[in-house]
């Protein structure tokens, strides 16, 4: 920070570590980096600031070492990547290489500005700076080895301020830190020189031991020199500058110089008196030269035509080998100048194409690069043998492996040299003067998989056979294989297409998500070609391209994959008419629609859908769920319709399955009494929770007295006996039914009342008992049957306690509609009755018939018009309601032939029950009230009620059949 403080914090931005520095904010840090060496124990960042200081800290906040002085203000700080060296500049205009240690090395490029950003190229040389005036420069770093070797001893840099000297037998090191960058080094016997950038340091061994490495300083030169070479001697230096070479006493006395005709490019101590050693010195202008460091003569040896790069003397002094500009090897004769031997005689014998001598020679001594060239003649020269023996010189399996074959071949009788030429010429990447060959000897499709394997398509049509299509589609395959891999796909599929290839080309385009080229592919296919019309089609789905993937299904006729296309992208509408034209994919739509709709909460229409598709037990489950789910949500109202159509579901199950038949009847009957339970409690539950009520008091007065004759046995889940008792007792106490009122306070006293009620229940209780004990006769209900009057309160439930024939209930005011059930007699069948009872008999009496029967929507409507008095005969229907006075069981009216023709139509409603259930009748007793019964849940109304009720719900009230809908 400015104020000279380092902060490391963790990746929240929570301070772990705070490094104070001294200076404080006289030393603004300006620059930090971590070192991403991997090799250190800790971890080390650098700190560089504008107090012109560079230091080292762990990640503790221990410093490293001392501060180092820089004298210019640090801008930027980088190491290099593997944190051997440190980059820095800044005010001073250049940029700076040190050691990780803070040393300073060199200068890497002079700025005209200050220095704002240097980095280092990763893994690699490069350095990019960044200055004030806007400039960039890049650089590029090159550390050369600075070494020396003397017998068994080799001494080199490392980490450009240290020297180890190895003992290349005993493989001992040791370590001499100079602190400074090491330039040259020179070592001889027991004398080792370092120069560094202002002085030379003279080392040497403690003991004459040959395998002592323990080396001390035994002078220091300091003076500051410029040259190119540097060697050792007993008690001399010798410096190279060019053409200039000087001796230096070990005190820097200089006490010899030689000045040569050409640049010096090497010396060599040979050795010899301690003070009078013998160097040798090659020229570039190829002349070598022999001198002794106590004479200023120099002994020219020999010269030759090449600049010398490297020499040597034999250890008898009587041969001199020397390496040239050329990197040939020549030994020379010391005494008579003669050349004895050089590398370049090889090629001599390649030329006029004797591979053996070649070899025989090679085997005297040469490099690899002629190893290499020997081998390559010797197998162009079809020398099988030479050639293998020098590939193994130089390791080179891919060319053995070649050799290998090739032999193989011949002893299986191949004897074709111009082919094995050619493998040859295609080995060495001579692929033109292959291909030549491969047709000069009858082999063209070898060239043409040549070609083609090297993707250079162009040259590979001109060795197509005489139009063989095969040849033609292969080499277009290949070429669309290679388009596709060098990431041209567009090429790639319509060489695809060119070839035939349909499948790769579709899987392209599909993967690049090419709709446009898909469907001209599946356009241009015959409908017989499946598998890539099918793979189209599964693109098309995959890229939300519904009506493609139709078009293609519709192609090679495959319906089912149709309407699973339709139901997976819940294309309903198609679906429906699919499945409408073809049954067997009932289940394959109205199945997953069904699941659908249930996931959407759409559980009415989910339930609809599982039974359109047949599956009775899963729209069941959804059915017994929602009617579940209704009745704890207290949505009582729909509870009653879940149940009636539960109902009729239990009732098409027992329709179709024989052996369920009797267990689907129970729970039919079972349902439908629970779906009116839930259907009156409804208005119940409105009529306590709600602080106005939708009802007469005469309404809820029969809802409440119905509800509970109809709670003899169990109360069903989410109706309350205490709201239907709090309401039969208020309603009875308005319209003046005491005795009832009563009864159902004292009821009440034994229940677990809500706080909410216990208030107005006692002072119901208190103020009931100043009321007559009996009730309205008003209210009292009359049997149509036997006209008796029953008592509110009845012990039997809904029937009559004279004849027991059970009520019928009006479905909205549940008042008691004068209707009576019939039933016909055994042998006569429900089409015989209807048939008989549309015969319509005329009566013996001259009565002027006033009913009028009105249909709509499917519902049957009887009303009667009187105007005048009529005297009519003794109905015979009405001598049928006659039963034995006293009896227990219920008799119930049955009747025969005739009276079913004696009836009118008008004065009948029938309740058409789908098997196995039987035909209910029913016989209106009362001309003046009309009476509707809905067709779909067969539950009876009074007229106006029902009209009304349709008016305002448009919906049977009931089971909510759309009075638009048809009855089915």
């Amino acid at each position: 920070m400015f104020n000279g403080i380092v902060s490391i914090r963790n990746k929240n931005g929570e301070e772990k570590v705070k490094i104070e520095r001294p200076g404080g904010s006289l030393s603004p840090v300006w620059s930090i980096c971590w070192n991403p060496s991997r090799d250190e124990h800790n971890d080390i960042l650098a700190v560089a600031d504008w107090g012109q200081r560079l230091s080292f800290f762990q990640l503790s906040g221990k410093q490293i070492g001392k501060d180092r002085v820089l004298n210019f203000d640090p801008c930027c700080v980088s190491y290099f990547s593997k944190g051997e060296y440190i980059l820095m500049g800044g005010s001073d205009k250049q940029v700076s290489l040190y050691t990780k240690d803070g040393v300073r090395l060199g200068t890497v490029g002079d700025q005209n500005s200050w220095v704002w950003t240097c980095k280092v190229k990763p893994d690699s040389n490069y350095v990019a700076i960044g200055c004030q005036d806007g400039t960039i420069s890049f650089y590029q770093l090159i550390f050369s080895t600075v070494h020396g070797l003397y017998k068994d001893r080799y001494a080199y840099r490392d980490s450009m301020t240290d020297v180890i000297v190895q003992h290349l037998i005993t493989e001992q090191k040791v370590r001499i830190k100079c602190r400074e960058l090491v330039k040259k080094i020179a070592i001889y016997k027991n004398r080792l020189a370092i120069q560094l950038p202002e002085k030379i340091l003279i080392y040497e061994l403690y003991s004459d031991d040959s395998s002592d490495m323990h080396y001390r300083v035994k002078e220091k030169i300091a003076k500051k020199f410029e040259c190119n070479l540097l060697v050792v001697c007993s008690d001399h230096i010798i410096l190279c500058q060019e053409k200039r070479l000087q001796c230096l006493s070990f005190n820097g006395v200089k006490e010899r110089e030689w000045l040569m005709e050409s640049l010096i490019r090497y010396i060599k101590v040979i050795g010899g008196p301690s003070g009078r050693e013998g160097l040798l010195v090659g020229l570039k202008n190829g002349q070598i030269l022999k001198i002794f460091v106590d004479n200023l003569f120099a002994i020219v040896l020999l010269k030759q035509s090449t600049a010398v790069r490297c020499l040597d003397m034999s250890a008898s002094r009587n041969k001199l080998a020397v390496v040239d500009e050329n990197d040939t090897c020549l030994v020379y004769d010391i005494h008579t100048k003669e050349l004895l031997f050089q590398s370049a005689p090889m090629y001599q014998y390649l030329e006029r194409k004797m591979f053996k001598e070649a070899y025989q020679i090679a085997c005297l001594g040469v490099t690899d690069t002629d190893w290499k060239e020997l081998a390559m003649e010797a197998l162009e020269g079809l020398e099988f043998e030479t050639a293998k023996k020098a590939f193994t010189r130089v390791r080179d399996l891919r060319y053995l492996e070649l050799i290998s074959s090739i032999e193989e071949r011949k002893k299986r009788g191949e004897s074709n040299n111009e082919l094995f030429l050619a493998d040859v010429y295609a080995y060495q990447g001579k692929f033109h003067e292959a291909a030549k060959l491969y047709r000069k000897s009858g082999h063209e499709s070898l060239a043409l998989d040549m070609y083609t394997d090297l993707r250079m398509f162009d040259y590979a049509k001109d060795f197509l056979g005489s139009g063989d299509p095969k040849d033609t589609k292969m080499l277009i395959t290949k070429q669309a294989d290679w388009a596709k891999n060098i990431n041209e796909p567009k090429a790639a599929v319509e060489m695809y297409i060119s070839a035939g290839e349909h499948m790769k080309a579709i899987e392209i385009s599909g993967d690049h998500g090419w709709v446009d080229m898909l469907i001209d592919i599946a356009r241009k296919l015959d409908k017989a070609e499946r598998e890539p019309l099918s793979k189209c089609a599964y693109y098309f789905k995959r890229l939300d391209n519904h009506g493609y993937a139709a078009e293609t299904y519709m192609k090679i006729g495959d319906l089912k994959a149709l309407v699973h296309l339709h139901v997976e992208t819940q294309r309903w509408e198609e679906a429906f008419a699919l499945s409408e034209k073809h049954p067997e994919f009932k289940d394959d739509v109205y199945v997953p629609y069904a699941q659908w709709l249930a996931e959407n909460d759409r559980f009415e229409e989910a339930q609809k859908a599982f039974h359109k598709a047949g599956r009775q037990s899963e729209a069941v489950k959804v059915l017994e769920q929602l009617t579940h789910n209704a009745v704890v949500e207290s949505r009582f109202n729909d509870a009653a319709y879940y149940y009636w159509m539960l109902s009729m579901q239990c009732l098409d199950i027992a329709q179709e399955n024989e052996q369920q038949k009797t267990e689907m009847l129970q729970k039919f009957h079972h349902f439908q009494h629970l779906a009116e339970l839930y259907h009156v409690y409804h208005s119940i539950h409105r009529y306590t929770e709600e602080p106005f009520s939708f009802h007469l008091p005469e309404t809820l007065f029969n809802i409440s007295r119905f509800l509970l004759h109809s709670l003899t046995k169990e109360t069903p889940l989410g109706i309350s006996k205490v709201n239907t008792l709090f309401a039969l007792a208020k309603q009875s106490k308005a319209l003046g039914a005491y005795k009832l009122a009563r009864h159902a306070y004292d009821k009440l006293q034994g229940l677990q009342i809500p706080a909410r009620f216990q208030k107005s229940i006692e002072l119901g209780s208190l103020t009931i008992r100043s009321k007559p004990f009996h009730d309205s006769e008003e209210l009292v209900p009359l049997c149509y049957r036997c006209s008796t009057n029953n008592p509110l309160l009845n012990n039997l439930g809904n029937v009559c306690v004279n004849c027991r024939q059970p009520f019928v209930f009006s479905a909205s005011s549940y008042e008691v509609l004068h209707l009576v059930e019939f039933y016909l007699e055994e042998g006569i069948t429900d089409e015989e009755a209807v048939a008989l009872i549309d015969l319509e008999a005329p009566r013996l009496n001259k009565r002027e018939d006033k009913w009028q029967e009105m249909a709509s929507d499917g519902a049957q409507t009887l009303r009667f018009d009187d105007n005048t008095d009529i005297i009519e005969e003794e109905d015979p229907f009405t001598a049928k309601l006659s039963f034995e006075q006293g009896g227990s069981e219920f008799v119930p009216v049955i009747v025969n032939r005739a009276v079913l023709r004696s009836m009118s139509r008008r004065d009948v409603l029938i309740k058409r029950w789908p098997k196995p259930l039987q035909w209910q009748y029913f016989r209106s007793l009362l001309p003046d009230a009309s009476i509707t019964m809905c067709p779909t849940c067969f539950q009876m109304f009074h007229s106006e009620d029902y009209e009304l009720l349709v008016l305002q719900h448009n919906c049977c009230p009931y089971c909510r059949r759309r009075i638009d809908e048809s009855n089915q």
